[in-house]
């Protein structure tokens, strides 16, 4: 293999550095022998790490490196948590797999569910799109980026992206407006007050909170009314 003929090459360049001598005095001038300079270990050492690093490369034990933390509610502010998470259900719902992907034939049976099946090459041009590790099929995040790209108004109103924001979206017919294009538009609107997650944290602590006290409420007129026929 190019591999291992690579090894050997590089192994005998480290065994001629090892072992190379000064020069011996010539018989006119008398030259004094000199140590073995530092430079052709710390050479010597580098080659030999690199070459370990191209083994474990070539035989695909090197170490992966760390992937990025992806948090979907930081990077995509645009969209309220519960959007997110309707996104991430029907993510979930058409990974087939299981994998955390959505590849060619996962995304030709989602179209095909949403009534607007495409040609093959159609879906790989859906793909391409928003695929920015060119791995041929859509992360979460990559499918989230179809609808940050709706919102922005930088897909084709014709486009397969499109089409799938449109018929996806499983708030449109909630929302009051008629449209793809003026619902997204009357999202941005309000997030741009303020901070819509924020809003919906507070939101729900405020709902717990109610919950409770109309528990605590109905217990107290519970001990009141039951007080009364002991009485």
């Amino acid at each position: 293999m190019a591999s291992e003929e690579l090894a050997r090459k590089l192994q005998r360049r480290l065994a001629a550095v090892q072992a190379a001598e000064p020069e011996p005095a010539t018989e006119q001038i008398s030259v004094k022998p000199r140590d073995p300079e530092p430079p052709s270990s710390d050479s010597s050492s580098e080659l030999s790490a690199k070459l370990t690093r191209r083994l474990d490369i070539n035989e695909g034990s090197a170490a992966p490196r760390p992937a990025r933390v992806f948090n979907p509610f930081t990077e995509f502010k645009e969209f309220s948590r519960k959007q997110i998470k309707d996104m991430e259900k029907m993510f979930k719902r058409f990974d087939s797999g299981k994998d955390g992907f959505i590849d060619l034939m996962e995304l030709k049976l989602m179209m095909e569910k949403l009534g607007a099946p495409q040609t093959h090459l159609g879906l790989k041009n859906m793909i391409k799109e928003v695929d920015e590790d060119f791995d041929g099929k859509l992360s979460f995040r990559e499918f989230l980026l179809i609808f940050r790209k709706a919102a922005a108004g930088e897909l084709q109103e014709e486009s397969g992206l499109m089409v799938l924001a449109r018929l996806s979206e499983i708030d449109v017919s909630t929302e009051g407006v008629m449209g793809a294009k003026d619902f997204f538009e009357a999202k941005m609107q309000a997030l741009s007050m303020g901070s819509k997650f924020e809003a919906e944290i507070r939101e729900e602590q405020e709902e717990r909170k109610r919950q409770e006290l109309e528990r605590l409420q109905r217990r107290a007129a519970f001990k009141e009314l039951q007080s009364a026929f002991c009485s």
